[in-house]
This record gives C-alpha cells, sequence and structure tokens, in this order.
C-alpha cells in the first residue's frame, strides 16, 4: 500500500527553497485551483525560475478545471483531482520539452494544487488542500486539513502556497521544507507510491503491457487468453463472479486488465496504479495496458475472448465513439481482424435486466459476441455505488 506519514524534513523559508529549486534539473508546469497561487509568485519571485517553470496555469473555474482534466471531477476539491492535475500537468511539460530531447523530457514534473479555504461565504466542509507531484518514477499527494476559522483567508493562502512548494521540491529530490507554521493538531500527510522501472516504462509509452507477478514483465504472446477488462475502482464480489463464470465457459483461467490510459480522463497515475494491484491476489493474473480502445486491446491480446457487460458493447456499438458509422465499422473489422471475440454478462438497467438478446448490434459485432445467459449470471452491482459508499462511510 502506499505509505501515509507526516512529513519530517530540513526547514527553510520560501525564498531559500525556492533558489535550491531553481538549482535542480527538474523543469515543472503548475496547475494550482481554489488557493495556493502565490508559490508561483515565490517561484517567479527568484533570479533562475525559467530553469523551473515551463508553464502555470489557474483553472479556477469549474469549467475551467474541468476543461483541464478533460472532464468533470467526481469531487473538485480531493487528492483524486489533485493527482489528475498533476499527471496533466506532467504530460504538459513532457510535451514542452519535446524538442529538447528525451532526458531532458525524463527530468520533467507536473504540480496539481486544489483547496477549498476560507471565503466570503460559509463552507460546509472542511479548509482543506490537497497538493500532487508526479514524475517519470513518483506519483504522491501532500493532504492538510486546516482549522476552520484560525485563520484568515490570506493567512490560509500562505499555508497552501508553502505546501505546494513543498511539492515542488519533493518533484526535485530535496530534502528541505517550507515551514508551514502549522497549529496544534494540523498535520501534513502525504500518499507515495515509487513506481518499478516496468510501470515507468508503461506510463513513458515504451511499453505497451505489462503483467504483474512472476510471470509479469513482458507483453502478451499470441495464445488465446480470456481478458477481463475494467477500471476495477473498486474491484467487488460481481467481478470475481463474473471472472469464475468466464473461466468455467471458456475453459481458461481469467486475466484482468486495466488500461492506464483513458479516452476523456488522464492517464492512471502510480498511487492508482498501485491501489488498484493491491485489490488482487497474487494469484491472480492482472494486466496493465496503454489500451484505452478495444481496437488496440485486440492488438496486444490477439484471439483473445473479452468478458464484457452489456453497457460495454453498447458503447463499442455506438458510431458516436469513432466520430462516424463508418469509422465505427472499421475499428470492429479490426477487432475481428485479430481473432477475437466478446463474452457478454447481462447488466440491470433503469428498465430491467439486459442481455445480449435485448441489443440490436451491428452484424459484425453480434457475430463475435456470445452470451452469458441470465439463468447462469445476474450481478446488479455498481463500482460507482460502491465508491459513493465508501466515501460516506456505510
Amino acid at each position: 500500500m502506499p505509505l501515509r506519514v507526516a512529513l519530517q524534513n530540513m526547514s527553510a523559508t520560501p525564498a531559500e527553497l525556492v533558489r535550491l529549486i531553481h538549482q535542480s534539473p527538474t523543469p515543472v508546469v503548475l496547475a494550482i485551483t481554489g488557493g495556493g497561487s502565490g508559490a508561483i509568485a515565490e517561484l517567479l519571485r527568484e533570479p533562475g525560475a525559467s530553469r523551473t517553470v515551463l508553464e502555470a496555469i489557474v483553472p479556477y473555474a469549474a469549467a475551467a478545471l474541468t476543461e483541464w482534466l478533460g472532464s468533470t471531477p467526481e469531487h473538485f476539491c480531493a487528492p483524486p483531482t489533485a493527482s489528475a492535475m498533476a499527471m496533466v500537468a506532467y504530460l504538459r511539460a513532457r510535451r514542452l520539452l519535446q524538442p529538447e530531447g528525451q532526458a531532458r523530457q525524463l527530468s520533467a514534473a507536473g504540480i496539481g494544487c486544489t483547496a477549498s479555504l476560507a471565503s466570503d461565504r460559509p463552507k460546509r466542509g472542511p479548509h482543506r488542500a490537497h497538493v500532487a507531484w508526479q514524475t517519470v518514477t513518483v506519483s504522491g499527494v501532500l493532504s492538510l486539513d486546516l482549522h476552520k476559522g484560525k485563520r484568515s483567508r490570506a493567512e490560509e493562502e500562505s499555508v497552501v502556497a508553502g505546501l505546494v512548494l513543498n511539492a515542488v521540491a519533493e518533484a526535485c529530490g530535496l530534502v528541505e521544507r517550507a515551514d508551514l507554521a502549522l497549529l496544534p493538531g494540523e498535520a501534513v500527510q502525504t500518499a507515495i507510491a515509487k513506481a518499478p522501472l516496468v510501470w515507468q516504462e508503461l506510463l513513458s509509452g515504451s511499453r505497451r503491457a505489462v503483467r504483474q507477478g512472476a510471470a509479469g514483465d513482458g507483453e502478451s504472446a499470441s495464445q488465446p487468453r480470456a481478458i477481463f477488462p475494467g477500471a476495477f475502482n473498486p474491484l467487488h464480489i460481481g467481478h470475481r463472479r463474473m471472472a469464475e463464470m468466464g473461466s468455467r465457459l471458456l475453459s481458461r483461467p481469467v486475466e484482468f486488465e486495466i488500461s492506464i490510459e483513458n479516452v476523456d480522463k488522464p492517464p492512471l497515475d502510480f498511487l492508482q496504479m498501485q491501489q488498484r494491484a493491491d485489490q488482487f491476489s497474487s494469484g491472480d493474473r492482472l494486466w496493465f495496458t496503454r489500451a484505452a480502445t478495444f481496437v488496440e486491446k485486440a492488438a496486444i491480446f490477439p484471439h483473445a475472448t473479452f468478458l464484457v457487460g452489456v453497457d460495454t458493447l453498447i458503447r463499442i456499438a455506438d458510431p458516436k465513439y469513432y466520430c462516424s458509422e463508418i469509422n465505427c465499422n472499421a475499428a470492429l473489422e479490426q477487432i475481428a481482424s485479430h481473432g477475437c471475440r466478446f463474452l457478454v454478462f447481462g447488466r440491470a438497467t433503469a428498465t430491467g435486466f439486459q442481455t445480449l438478446s435485448d441489443l440490436q448490434l451491428p452484424p459484425a459485432l453480434f457475430a463475435i459476441c456470445c452470451e452469458v445467459p441470465a439463468a447462469e449470471f445476474r450481478e446488479d452491482i455498481s463500482s460507482t455505488e460502491l465508491r459513493k459508499q465508501r466515501e460516506h462511510g456505510d
């Protein structure tokens, strides 16, 4: 599991810390919302800022943050949102450094901060900040809850700006930290995941797929596989039952697959990868891939049978995900050309339990599908509902 501890490092004034940051070889892109933008001014105030700051953006409005991330976050002030902001910033830094070569790109860092601080209107939740950093080797998040009503907005801003500078220092590999002048009972917490080399290569794009466990370094061989793609956030008993049923029907072990790439969201970071991987046992077969679409999955896993729900199959058949019906048909032909098939499980919907037999599909897709009858398998568990229950402590 990711390490969670209070940070304890050598103290430095903000100006001293910024000078050390500028002496490091780490260029950064920063994205800050809700508070902490004073860190940008601190970084630019000291000579040498052009060596460190590639770009700084403040997507303050909800629409601006949604545009920066590529989708609306579940919560605007939460660790996953800070991490997603840092990932987008990291990828932006990589793109900006592309003309300078791969070595320079590998030194890049992305910083994301989201905060909810004192305002001119009452706030229901705690005053808090989450600051994340992303590099080629590490994903991390600093979190701080501030005592409500004990500081002015300007004082809270100063604390969060220091927290942002400390995240930049983390990304630069420094041991010095700005003193945040925390009150009794306040403590900065950090969650950090250091990536194995194969995860680093997956994020950078030099690998398409990595399998967890003893067998795990290489890409897929061409033998037929039973692949169960999903986010598994979280992995639940319904997924387990699907895998058991799939293994029985296909007479082969089922291998789970999580794509770190997403069509409309930032890639998974190393913390998220670690959290997802920790749900599986040592006997499970788990792949991380860069395959956001089934065309890409079919290329990595030729002759595979993919376990999917009818909701996923509907999206595979929907032309709007391909910009045109012609592109949709071409994608289906590509999947079929790799010898891939779909084992389709029913899903509970607002209008009842839906199965493959209820769908109107393109003939090319229907021809490579096999249905699991509702009499043999029926599971109504929702990962989204489980996440909501977990957040509310139910």
